[in-house]
């Protein structure tokens, strides 16, 4: 702290920077006054061309057929038609013995059916 104080006594706490009078009332007309006269240029113009006009529309139907078939691979549970044909195989084979082993006629089996259609439904 003392030490401080003696640079403070030293060098004073006066702000030694200083602004001319009406300085910042002036500022900005003087600045616009000293820049050069602005030449509007026109930039040449191409014609727009069909390719330029349909090639988001082609690009947004190709991400939409991209991403269409990302989807069908992802949802595909990566089995090969053989492995589902021989497991539907074995499903069909287990409920024809099952239905074998229960011994019912068809009208059974229709009135078994119809009545667990109508439970589901309600």
């Amino acid at each position: 702290m003392k030490e401080e104080d003696n640079i403070l006594r030293q060098v004073g706490t006066e702000n030694p920077f200083r602004v001319p009078e009406g300085y910042f009332e002036h500022l900005t007309s003087d600045i616009m006054s000293r820049l050069p006269e602005k030449e509007s240029v026109m930039p040449p113009t191409r014609p727009v061309s069909l390719w330029d006009k349909i090639k988001p529309w082609i690009y947004m139907a190709a991400m939409f057929v991209g991403a269409a078939l990302i989807i069908r691979v992802a949802s595909t549970g990566h089995t090969p038609a053989d492995t589902v044909s021989d497991e539907m195989d074995q499903e069909m084979e287990y409920i024809h013995m099952a239905m074998d082993n229960t011994m019912l006629d068809d009208y059974s089996l229709y009135v078994y059916l119809t009545e667990s259609v109508d439970e589901e439904t309600k």
